[in-house]
C-alpha cells in the first residue's frame, strides 16, 4: 500500500463515518486521487463504503451496522446538536429542543425521523399522547458524539460551505 492510501486508510479508522468531501478537505488531495483510492481501499476490504442521506460514507471494515448508522448522522452539525442536548438533558419534548436550536420543527422531525431509523432515538408516548424523546443507547451515543464532535473552525467551514452551495444554487436559478 503506498503512503496517500495509508493516509487515507489511517484517517477513515480514525475518523469512522467520515464522509468524502470531508476526506477530501482534511487530507488536502485532489478529489480524484481520494476517490481512486477508497475504490482500491474498498476493493481491498481495507475500508467499507455506504451511502446514508445524500452522502457516502466510510468506515473501518469491523464497524457494526449500529455504530454505522449512528457515526453518519452524528457527523451531520443538527442531528449531533439535538442528539448532545438530549445527552445533556435526558428525555426531553421535541418542542423545547426546536427552540433550543432555533430550528424549525420541521427540521427537527427531518433529522428525528433519521435518528429513530437508526435506532439512536426513541419516541416515546404517554397515555395523552404526548412524545418525549430520548436516547436508545445513552453511553454509547454519548461516548461516540465526543470522537465525532467537530472543532469550531470545522464547524465554520461546513456552514460557509453550505452557505455558499446555497448562494451558487440560488445564482444558477435566476
Amino acid at each position: 500500500m503506498n503512503g496517500t492510501r495509508k493516509r487515507v486508510a489511517r484517517r477513515i479508522h480514525t475518523s469512522p463515518g467520515i464522509h468524502f468531501n470531508e476526506l477530501v478537505r482534511v487530507l488536502d488531495l485532489a478529489p480524484g486521487q481520494v476517490q481512486y483510492h477508497l475504490k482500491r481501499l474498498c476493493s481491498a476490504g481495507a475500508v467499507t463504503d455506504e451511502q446514508r442521506y445524500g452522502r457516502t460514507h466510510y468506515y473501518p471494515p469491523d464497524c457494526d451496522a449500529w455504530r454505522r448508522g449512528a457515526l453518519s448522522l452524528l457527523r451531520r452539525e443538527t442531528a449531533g446538536d439535538v442528539v448532545a442536548l438530549l445527552c445533556d438533558r435526558g428525555p426531553t419534548r421535541p418542542q423545547p429542543l426546536a427552540d433550543e436550536l432555533d430550528i424549525a420543527r420541521s427540521t427537527l422531525e427531518w433529522h428525528l425521523d433519521h435518528l429513530v431509523e437508526q435506532d439512536v432515538v426513541v419516541k416515546e408516548r404517554d397515555e395523552r399522547n404526548h412524545v418525549t424523546l430520548a436516547l436508545v443507547r445513552p453511553t454509547e451515543t454519548a461516548r461516540l458524539l465526543r470522537e465525532v464532535s467537530p472543532s469550531s473552525p470545522a464547524r465554520m467551514v461546513d456552514r460557509f460551505v453550505r452557505l455558499t452551495d446555497r448562494l451558487l444554487e440560488d445564482a444558477a436559478g435566476e
